[in-house]
C-alpha cells in the first residue's frame, strides 16, 4: 500500500522520530511511503533513506490558508491510498482538508493528552477515517470528547532497543563530557522546555533531595521558549552548580545508561518517548501521572509516579531511589523487559498498517453501499 505522511515538526523531537520509525518499518516491509514535511526540517534528511519521495514546502502552522492547497496537488500527484497526518501546528487540520478534497482516506495520529472543545472535536474529526492514540490515555480523552470507539484505535509509540540499551561502558566519558566527579548521582531529565514538561517542579523538589544527597547533579536535556526562565529558576534557588543545562544532543543512547534516575514530573503528556529511550537502558523513573505516562512507569515495577506539580512526593521518590542501589537496577531491569514486551518497532509498524487497511477497506464499504 502507498501512504503519504505528514509532518510538520522543524525538529527532530518524539513524534517526528516515530515517524522515521515508521518508514522504516514501511520500507521494509516492500510498502512504498512518500513524507511531507517543512523546508529545513530535520525529518526531511533523516527519513530520506526511507521515504521514496520526501516533499520539503512552506509549513506555515494553523494560520496558513494556503496549505490545503499545496498538500492536495501533492496528494493528487503522488495518489497515495491513504494519507496520515502525525501532528498538529495545522497540519491536522489542513492535511484533513486537503485529502478530504481529493477523496483519499485520512488517519490522524494523535500524540497528546490535552482536552479540545466538544465542537470542535464534532467538527474535525469528521475529517478522519481513523484516529491513531499513542497511549491508553489518549483514545480515553478522544471518547470522552465523543469519538467513536471503533474511530479511535491505540497504538503505542516505539522506541529502537537495540540503539537504547542497558550498559555503563562509557561512564568515564559521561563524566568528562558534563564535569562530573566520580563520587556524584545523576538525575536526568529530557524534554522541551515547555510549561506542562514540569521543570519548575523538579527545580522545586531539587533542595530536599540535595539535602538527603549532596552530590546530585541533575542534567536537564532539551531546547525551548521556557529554558532561560528556568535557568532563572534554578540560579534564585541557588542550584546553579548542581543543575547542567546540557541542550538538545542527538546521543542520548549513549548518555542515558550512564544516568542513575530518570525523572519527568510532566503535568500532560500523550506517552513521552524519551521514558521509553530510559526504560530502554535499564533507568528507573520518576514521573507524573499524566496522560499516557503510567501505561510506561508502573509503580513499584520500574519508577515511581507523582500526581502533577508534587514536588514533596517528586523529592521523596528521587532520595529513596538514590540511597539505594539495588532497588535502582531492580526497577532499571524490570523496565527493560516492560519495554521490550510492549513498545516494540515492529508492533508500532504493524499496528500502524492494520489501521491503515481498516481505513481503506472502511472507505471502500461505504462507497459501495452508497
Amino acid at each position: 500500500m502507498k501512504t503519504l505522511h505528514v509532518e510538520a515538526g522543524m525538529h527532530l523531537y518524539g513524534g517526528a522520530l516515530q515517524v522515521v520509525f515508521l518508514l522504516q518499518g514501511l520500507q521494509r516491509r516492500g510498502d512504498e511511503a512518500v513524507l511531507v514535511c517543512p523546508r529545513g526540517s530535520a525529518i526531511a534528511e533523516a527519513a530520506r533513506p526511507y521515504a521514496a519521495r520526501v516533499h520539503e514546502i512552506a509549513m506555515k502552522g494553523d494560520l496558513d490558508l494556503g496549505l490545503p492547497g499545496r498538500l492536495a496537488a501533492l496528494i493528487r500527484a503522488e495518489r497515495p491510498a491513504l494519507v496520515h497526518l502525525h501532528s498538529r501546528r495545522g497540519s491536522d487540520l489542513w492535511g484533513g482538508v486537503a485529502a478530504r478534497r481529493t477523496g483519499v482516506p485520512a488517519v490522524l495520529s494523535r500524540r497528546v493528552d490535552n482536552r479540545e472543545p466538544r465542537g470542535w472535536v464534532a467538527c474535525k474529526y469528521r475529517l478522519y477515517d481513523r484516529v491513531i492514540a499513542i497511549s491508553e490515555g489518549i483514545r480515553k480523552v478522544l471518547l470522552d470528547e465523543g469519538l467513536a470507539p471503533a474511530q479511535v484505535v491505540c497504538v503505542h509509540s516505539a522506541v529502537d532497543t537495540q540503539r537504547y540499551r542497558p550498559g555503563r561502558d562509557e561512564l568515564p566519558w559521561l563524566r568528562r563530557e558534563f564535569g562530573l566527579a566520580d563520587d556524584e548521582l545523576t538525575v536526568a531529565m529530557a524534554a522541551q522546555f515547555i510549561p506542562r514538561k514540569g521543570h519548575r517542579t523538579l527545580l522545586a523538589a531539587l533542595p530536599a533531595v540535595l539535602a538527603a544527597q549532596p552530590r546530585t547533579r541533575v542534567l536537564l536535556f532539551g531546547q525551548g521558549p521556557e529554558q532561560d526562565a528556568v535557568r532563572q529558576q534554578a540560579q534564585a534557588l541557588g542550584l546553579a552548580e548542581r543543575v547542567v543545562f546540557a541542550g538538545f544532543r542527538q546521543d542520548l543512547a549513549r548518555v542515558l545508561p550512564c544516568v542513575d534516575v530518570m525523572v519527568h514530573p510532566a503535568e500532560l503528556e500523550g506517552l513521552g518517548v524519551a521514558l521509553l529511550q530510559a526504560a530502554a537502558c535499564g533507568l528507573p523513573i520518576v514521573a507524573g501521572r499524566a496522560g499516557g505516562i503510567p501505561e510506561i512507569v508502573r509503580p513499584g515495577l520500574n519508577g515511581e509516579l507523582i500526581e502533577p506539580g508534587d514536588a514533596e512526593g517528586l523529592a521523596r521518590h528521587l532520595v529513596a531511589l538514590l540511597a539505594d542501589p539495588a532497588l535502582r537496577a531492580r526497577y532499571g531491569a524490570a523496565g527493560r523487559q516492560l519495554v521490550l514486551d510492549h513498545f516494540s518497532v515492529d508492533a508500532m509498524v504493524d499496528g500502524n498498517r492494520a489501521v491503515y487497511r481498516d481505513a481503506v477497506e472502511g472507505r471502500a464499504v461505504r462507497r459501495a453501499g452508497g
